[in-house]
């Protein structure tokens, strides 16, 4: 393994826990603010949210780049694919935190954001589970070098 292949498996992998972990964490805690009605903190979260959303670009990138010419071995597609997947539940999610932010700030008593409680709450789930399969299918299914 070259000295660019180790380094790019390394920002792989500092990106995966730098910026999925926390995106995962940010995106699961948003309900519990959204039923305790604490804007501040909800804005906070969707911010974190696209911050880190964004940084994990970085980890597919990274991935891709190291991945080269193996790209077609069916662990790789796979996770490519379900990296896919989830980046897209994630865009779904910060669109509900957003909503939920504009209509907290309302102070409308009858609108409490329930909808976008139910479906961060299940598509953060489902995010995360999404992220352990790819980890499983990397650290399984990798053929040694």
């Amino acid at each position: 393994m070259s000295f660019l292949d180790k380094l790019l498996l390394w920002l792989h992998i500092a990106f995966a826990i730098f910026a999925i972990g926390p995106v995962t964490a940010v995106t699961s805690f948003t309900p519990r603010y959204i039923r305790a009605r604490d804007v501040g903190v909800l804005r906070f979260l969707h911010r974190s949210t696209r911050i880190f959303g964004v940084l994990t670009l970085a980890v597919f990138l990274f991935g891709l780049a190291l991945g080269g010419g193996n790209l077609g071995l069916p662990y790789l597609s796979i996770s490519m694919t379900l990296f896919v997947v989830g980046a897209v539940l994630l865009v779904v999610i910060e669109r509900d935190q957003s909503t939920a932010v504009r209509v907290l700030s309302n102070e409308v008593p009858e609108d409490d954001a329930k909808v976008q409680t139910g479906r961060i709450a299940t598509l953060s789930a489902i995010m995360g589970l999404i992220w352990l399969v790819i980890l499983v299918l990397m650290v399984w299914f990798n053929p040694p070098s």
